[in-house]
């Protein structure tokens, strides 16, 4: 029984360190002038419903205290995973904040950030105009954890876009090649309800 329980517990672990390690540079300052920077490369992988796996539950509590639970989540919804001293995260913010304006009666939009307290996220959310809710996963790791099967998010940034069923059906790596892009996946993730 115990050796059952082992292998994932290993695969978790690992997907949980090349996550944290998908945003840093090389001399230990994450985000100097990007030296020796980081990162996923913007690839987006889209899965085809028939290919897509479940997820197990996830959830945690948000910026502002709130409880968010996977369960209670309704239709499409997209997921980004970062943190404030991350330049890509940054960089993308105001483009994921467009998208998230533009959708925001028609799905769920929800950043993870992996690694700050709340008052350094909710800086950040209130610098860069930021207006939806963020989990703090700093501390138990459950929304990471859930995502670290077949499609785990292995960089920082990283954008998942969930189906009506919970399940990924696409993953872009690294920061949004823009807005557009992120756009067009949802469009066709929300089609797929029709």
């Amino acid at each position: 029984m115990r050796r059952a329980f082992a292998v994932p517990a290993l695969v978790v672990a690992a997907a949980a360190a090349l996550l944290l390690a998908g945003c840093t540079s090389q001399d230990g300052i994450a985000g100097e002038d990007g030296g020796g920077y980081i990162s996923g490369d913007g690839s987006v992988l889209i899965i085809p419903a028939a290919d897509r796996d479940e997820v197990p539950e996830w959830g945690g509590k948000t910026v502002d205290g709130e409880t968010v639970d996977s369960a209670a989540l309704d239709g499409v919804v997209v997921l980004n995973f970062w943190y404030a001293g991350c330049p890509p995260c940054r960089d993308e913010a105001g483009d994921l904040e467009s998208v998230a304006t533009e959708y925001v009666d028609r799905l769920t939009f929800l950043g993870v950030n992996i690694r700050d307290s709340a008052p350094t996220a909710a800086s950040f959310e209130a610098d860069f105009g930021v207006s939806y809710d963020s989990i703090l996963d700093i501390e138990s790791r459950d929304v990471l954890f859930a995502f670290a099967g077949d499609v785990p998010p292995s960089a920082v940034p990283t954008t998942l876009v969930l189906d009506a069923d919970g399940r990924v059906a696409a993953r872009i790596s690294g920061r949004i090649p823009s807005p557009g892009t992120l756009a067009d996946i949802i469009d066709d993730v929300l089609a797929e309800q029709s």
